[in-house]
Formats: C-alpha cells, structure tokens, sequence
C-alpha cells in the first residue's frame, strides 16, 4: 500500500458512519483500559507520547473533555494495529518520524516537549501547509483525491475518535437512542408533529 492509498484509507474511516463489530469492540478495550497502565499495541512510547500530545493540542480538555479523556489516543492505537497492513504501518511510522523532524527543525524539539505556544504555531504551520479532503458523497471522495498528509491524517482520526466516544455521544453530542424508549400512554398533545422516519 502507498502512502496516498494509506491517507485515503483514513480519511473513509474518518467518515465512516457506522461502527463494525471489531470497532466497536476497540472502543469498548479503549474504555476498559486505565491510563496509567496503558501499553500501546503498535506505537512505541515515544510514537504513543507524540500522538497524545498532539491530540491534546487538538481537542484538550475545556468544559468537555478532551481527547485524552476519552482514550482517543489508545483508540487510534488500535485502529492502527488492527486495521492497517504492514505497509500502511510503516508509513505511520515514517509519518510520525517526519512530523518529530519538523517540529525539531521548526522549534529546536520534538513535537511533545514543545510549549503550548510553539505546539500551537507549528500545528498553525501544519493546517496551513496540509492538503485537504475533497468533499464527499457517502463516504467516497468527490474528485481527485490529493495527498493529505500526516497532520490533516491524524487530526481527522482524533475528531473520529473523539466524536464516536461513549462519553461525548451520551454527554456532550445530542442523543436519540434508536430505537428509543417505548412510552404506551404518552398524551398526543406531547408528541408533536408525526415523524418522518
């Protein structure tokens, strides 16, 4: 697999709207496991400590939680060691490379020693010098897909990640459970319009 194959790949699970059973059993490995004690499935530590730190730069913790909050870094873990074939792993793992590079030349250090002001200036960086994803239609691209890149990649995964959490569906995001709850005496004047679905 080459790299653009590898980032378009991301970019449909990013879209994807509807959960396999092995990913929602990711999730729930996610949520069951304790921070402290997390051992990454692919990433190194120092893969690990930059993918953390660069989606708590995204998504950090405000009166919600943050990315860390909800394990999409352990997620994303997953997702890459389950998902991804030889090939694809290894270009995640040039990917982080570069992006430590960067950050080095750019800051003087690797992307997660970096202060908050220079992680912001360098993701600032990043967005400005990243491709974008074409629209879509059901999930497949409109058009030519160019190279994303690493940033665009990764932070695409986190909102996924992040979104699809337990913790901010039920919590944050609104929330119908579908089918829903059976009420047999609801007064008709509660009820409303009649729904369309």
């Amino acid at each position: 697999m080459d790299r653009r194959k590898a980032l378009k790949r991301t970019g449909l699970l990013a879209g994807a709207t509807v959960l396999t059973p092995t990913l929602f059993s990711l999730f729930q490995a996610c949520k069951e496991e304790k921070r402290v004690d997390w051992q990454p499935e692919f990433l190194t530590q120092n893969e690990a400590v930059t993918i953390s730190s660069l989606l708590d730069t995204i998504l950090p913790r405000t009166q919600t939680p943050g990315a860390l909050d909800v394990k999409a870094d352990m997620f994303i873990d997953k997702v890459i060691a389950h998902t991804y074939d030889e090939e694809g792993q290894k270009a995640m793992r040039a990917d982080i490379l570069a992006f430590n590079q960067q950050s080095t030349k750019a800051y003087g250090s690797n992307f997660a020693d970096l202060n908050d002001d220079n992680k912001m200036a360098f993701l600032k960086e990043q967005e400005a010098n990243s491709g974008k994803f074409n629209p879509g239609i059901w999930g497949t691209s409109v058009g030519d897909q160019q190279p994303i890149g690493f940033y665009r990649s990764m932070k695409s995964m986190a909102i996924w990640a992040y979104t699809t959490s337990q913790e901010i569906g039920e919590n944050v995001l609104s929330y119908d459970p579908v089918p829903g709850v059976y009420e047999p005496c609801k007064p008709l004047s509660e009820v409303g319009n009649k729904w369309s679905l």
